[in-house]
C-alpha cells in the first residue's frame, strides 16, 4: 500500500494527472480501471480522476509492493516503513526508470537558479502569498529564457524560493514556478509569477478573460491631450521579430471618449492578424513629448510600441518602431532602449484561497531615468 498527503505544490490539478506523475509507468486506462475498483482512493472514497486535488487530501493506492515498484519505476527493496506502508518519496531516494530519471536529473541542477538569485539583486518582491508572487523587474533582464544559456527572471524566481526554503527539488516533478506575463527585456516593472499550479491557473484565467488590468507609463513623441481607446489588428513577422498594425476607423464611445472600432473578433478571417485594444491617458505634456498612462487591454507582442507608433506617437527610446533622430536627443539622459514601465496591476474580486488578492491594486515606482528625462525638458535644450 502507498499513502501520501497532497501538499500545496500538488494541489489544484486533476487527480488522474497527479496519479500519472507518481505512477509514470502505468497507462491512463489502467489507472481509471483501478479507480473504478477502489484500488486507488481519495480521502478513503471512490474517485473518478476528475477531482481537483486539495491540500491535505489523502491518497491511498492498494497495490502489492511489486506492482507499485513496477509502475513507480523503482527498485523493489526500497521505501517500506516499519508499519508496512510505502511512503511518498523524492526523486533522490527512489530508483526511477529512464523516464523518471530524466525528471530527477532535470530537477537536481539547482545551481543555475541559485546563481540567478545571487546575480539579480535589484529585483524586488512587491507582493507574495502561498500561490502568487509579484516582482518588480528592472530593464535589461529577460522575463524568460530565449536561449538555453540565458538566465532570466524565471530562474531568479526559482532560486528565490529555493533560498527561502519554500521549494525543493522534489516539488519540480509536480510543478515548477514560472513567470505568467512576459515583459520585453528592456521593459521594466511588474511581472506576475505563479508559485503553485493553483496560482498559475488563476493568473491564466484572469489574463485570458482580461479581468486583470495592467497599466504602463511611458513617454511618446508629440502632444496628446485627451484619453483615447485605439483598436486594430496586429500581424507579427516571426523572422524579423517585428509587428505591423492595421488601424481601425475612429468613433466615440458612450462616454464621449474617442476610440477606434475594429470589431470584436480576436482574429481576421485569414487568421493572420490578432485584434488588439490599447487605451491611453495623458498625464503630463512636456515640450516635445507626452507622459502617458497606457492600459494594455489585449496583450500581444510589442503591442504598445507598435500601436502608438502607428498613430504617429512613437515611444521614447524605441529604435525598432520609433524615431531614431528624436531618440538620440535623449541619450544624454541614459535612454538607450524603449522607456516603458509596467507600473500598476488591478485584480478583480476573488474568492478563497485568493481573497487576499481580490480587488487590490499593486504599484511600483517608475525608474529614476523618467525623472532625468523630465528634468531635461524643464531646462530646455
Amino acid at each position: 500500500m502507498y499513502q501520501a498527503t497532497i501538499t500545496k505544490r500538488e494541489a489544484g490539478q486533476r487527480f488522474d494527472k497527479y496519479l500519472q506523475r507518481i505512477l509514470p509507468n502505468a497507462g491512463s486506462g489502467f489507472l481509471h480501471k483501478m479507480l473504478r475498483k477502489k484500488n486507488i482512493t481519495l480521502n478513503d472514497r471512490k474517485a473518478d480522476g476528475s477531482e481537483k486535488t486539495v491540500v491535505g487530501d489523502c491518497v491511498k493506492i492498494f497495490f502489492a509492493q511489486e506492482t507499485l515498484d513496477k509502475f513507480m519505476g523503482r527498485q523493489s527493496d526500497q521505501s517500506v516503513g516499519n508499519d508496512g506502508l510505502i511512503r511518498q518519496q523524492t526523486p533522490q531516494d527512489a530508483g526511477f526508470t529512464e523516464k523518471s530519471e530524466r525528471t530527477a536529473n532535470a530537477a537536481s541542477g539547482t545551481a543555475s537558479y541559485r546563481r540567478a538569485y545571487g546575480m539579480f539583486t535589484d529585483i524586488s518582491v512587491i507582493f507574495e502569498n502561498n500561490h502568487i508572487l509579484i516582482a518588480d523587474k528592472p530593464a535589461g533582464i529577460l522575463s524568460q529564457k530565449a536561449e538555453k544559456t540565458d538566465i532570466s527572471l524565471n530562474e531568479w524566481l526559482i532560486g528565490y524560493l529555493l533560498e527561502k526554503g519554500d521549494l525543493s527539488e522534489a516539488d519540480f516533478s509536480f510543478y515548477k514556478p514560472s513567470v505568467c506575463n512576459r515583459l520585453d527585456r528592456n521593459t521594466s516593472g511588474l511581472v506576475l509569477c505563479a508559485k503553485t499550479l493553483q496560482g498559475a491557473q488563476l493568473l491564466s484565467v484572469l489574463l485570458k478573460d482580461r479581468t486583470l488590468h495592467k497599466y504602463y507609463q511611458l513617454y511618446v513623441k508629440g502632444h496628446l491631450a485627451q484619453e483615447q481607446l485605439i483598436e486594430g489588428y496586429l500581424v507579427k513577422d516571426e523572422k524579423q521579430n517585428k509587428v505591423t498594425i492595421r488601424q481601425a476607423p475612429c468613433k466615440k464611445d458612450h462616454n464621449g471618449v474617442p476610440h477606434q472600432t475594429a470589431g470584436k473578433h480576436d482574429k481576421t478571417k485569414d487568421g493572420k492578424a490578432a485584434y488588439i485594444q490599447t487605451r491611453y491617458k495623458p498625464l503630463r505634456i512636456e515640450q516635445d513629448k507626452t507622459l502617458l498612462e497606457v492600459e494594455l487591454i489585449t496583450g500581444k507582442p510589442h503591442q504598445i510600441r507598435a500601436h502608438l507608433a502607428g498613430i504617429g506617437h512613437p515611444l521614447l527610446g524605441d529604435y525598432k518602431y520609433g524615431d531614431r533622430a528624436w531618440n538620440e536627443k535623449y541619450r544624454r539622459c541614459g535612454v538607450q532602449s524603449q522607456l516603458l514601465h509596467a507600473y500598476k496591476v488591478i485584480f478583480p474580486p476573488l474568492d478563497e484561497p485568493f481573497a487576499d488578492l481580490g480587488g487590490r491594486t499593486f504599484c511600483c515606482e517608475v525608474p529614476e531615468i523618467f525623472e532625468r528625462v523630465s528634468r531635461l525638458s524643464k531646462r530646455g535644450r
